[in-house]
């Protein structure tokens, strides 16, 4: 036979070999009803609202006042604090919404600062100590970062990620969780990332089990400034390795493999498959870094104290409507150009799609199992590779994940019934990556986990030194 026959009838063989294991199924997989509610929930006029609301305060700079009622940061933070309120109302008390704060001095804030977020949480009713997190910031600038006077709408930059994590906080409050759900409008984003810090300490003193952190930073405009239109996607950043990796890890992870595949990574292809599944009109792009480059936002803190994270941010940015004074543009170059992060800018269609997604995961992560624990591999000098791992509380059931070294999404699976291990017959070790996933009995599957270190959710007791963007 013709030598490139061969191979072609190798690897046909190869492939039905693999697709004959990875179709072996012992546990349900189907779309859940209620996501697919879920899916067309948020609506456009309560985002609306909510982002008019948080403009009609002029300005929510960090060092803004905070005593008035009508201006500044401090009636910012009383509105959304009353609105959690309410929303608790309404589902009997079932959110409980807290104030933590820290005071900062810095670069960005020369003078003692209080940075003060509003959080609000709604407790698992069977795992409530692992915790799913949505922030959005609140605060808001002009062209001179440490303007705290003019005004600053900040419509989209960032109100527009607050308005979704209150949508989604509305929508999932009469709903059941067996994680806890926490809703967090941060203070201090633009000054130097303060109010995730403050968010990522709070959760380390509360001794919480972060399994994500969605930070939601500039999602609701859907033409970027160089005139493209994109309502269908979103981009999600996800860094490739951990932020407080040791030495020691590091120096495993590059042998090994894992540089793709941290939980914060695995977090980013979940989404992606929900989107897939359950929102037609919006693809996730995934984006294989921390943040935009040289930027930074909320989701760094939580990744520097050890929990996963990623970024939510829309396809094409408009910098015109970005940290800008308002004013219309009268040189050569920008004559007529309109500045200024306002409420026409937003894309409330599109932003709703967004809120969906985000609405979704935290619905699909607080049902689903805990991610497993204590994934392993073996299948040096053999045909076979074994997987193992730890089972957890509420799992029925576990799926073994595998892919090509270059592929960007899981291409196999196998499912394995109450089990700690399995052997995938004639899939070798060398040529993939594999990961586990836990499922539960009505079918909700926890995001994959790459073995070892690199794509543990656990949290690693040393977090990393400081290394945040000066650029948010």
């Amino acid at each position: 036979m013709h030598r490139s026959l061969q191979i072609f009838a190798f690897s046909m063989l190869a492939a039905a070999s693999i697709g004959a294991l990875a179709q072996t199924s012992s546990i349900a997989s189907y779309d859940q009803p209620a996501l697919q509610t879920l899916a067309s929930a948020p609506s456009e006029a309560e985002l609306r609202t909510t982002i008019t609301q948080l403009v009609s305060f002029g300005t929510r700079h960090t060092m803004s006042d905070t005593t008035s009622k009508t201006r500044g940061i401090g009636a910012a933070r009383q509105w959304v604090k009353s609105r959690f309120e309410t929303i608790s109302q309404d589902c009997g008390g079932c959110i409980e919404v807290v104030t933590p704060s820290q005071t900062f001095t810095g670069k960005r804030l020369p003078t003692p600062t209080e940075v003060m977020d509003v959080v609000a949480i709604k407790r698992g009713k069977g795992d409530p100590n692992r915790v799913i997190v949505m922030t959005g910031h609140l605060d808001s600038r002009v062209t001179d970062v440490m303007n705290s006077k003019s005004d600053a709408p900040g419509a989209n930059d960032d109100a527009s990620g607050v308005a979704a994590l209150m949508e989604a906080a509305r929508l999932l409050s009469k709903q059941d969780n067996q994680a806890t759900l926490v809703f967090a409008a941060l203070s201090g984003e633009e000054q130097g990332l303060y109010g995730g810090k403050v968010l990522a300490d709070y959760a380390v003193a509360q001794g919480w089990q972060v399994e994500a952190d969605l930070n939601n930073d500039i999602i609701g405009n859907s033409r970027g400034q160089n005139g493209a239109i994109d309502n269908t996607s979103v981009r999600v950043f996800s860094e490739g390795t951990k932020s407080n990796e040791t030495a020691a890890q590091a120096t495993y992870r590059r042998y090994h493999g894992g540089e793709v595949d941290s939980p914060s990574r695995n977090m980013a292809r979940y989404m992606a498959n929900l989107a897939d599944t359950y929102l037609p009109d919006l693809h996730v792009h995934m984006i294989y870094r921390t943040d935009r480059y040289g930027r930074g936002g909320d989701q760094v803190p939580f990744l520097e104290a050890g929990f996963p994270a990623v970024r939510v941010t829309e396809s094409h940015e408009d910098y015109t409507r970005q940290h800008q004074d308002l004013r219309i543009g009268n040189t050569d170059k920008d004559r007529g150009v309109r500045y200024g992060d306002t409420i026409d800018g937003i894309d409330f269609r599109y932003l709703a799609h967004v809120t969906a997604l985000n609405t979704l995961t935290m619905a699909a992560l607080s049902r689903a199992p805990a991610p497993p624990t204590g994934v392993e591999t073996e299948g040096a000098l053999a045909t076979d590779t074994t997987v193992k791992w730890n089972k957890v509380s509420g799992a029925i059931g576990y799926r073994v994940h595998w892919r090509d070294t270059t592929a960007p999404q899981w291409q196999y699976q196998q499912s394995v019934g109450d089990d700690d291990h399995t052997v995938l017959k004639d899939v070798v070790i060398d040529d993939w990556f594999f990961g586990v996933s836990s499922v539960s009995a009505d079918g909700y599957e926890s995001p994959v986990v790459f073995p070892g270190d690199p794509g543990s959710f656990t949290r690693s007791p040393e977090p990393a030194s400081s290394s945040t963007a000066a650029n948010h």
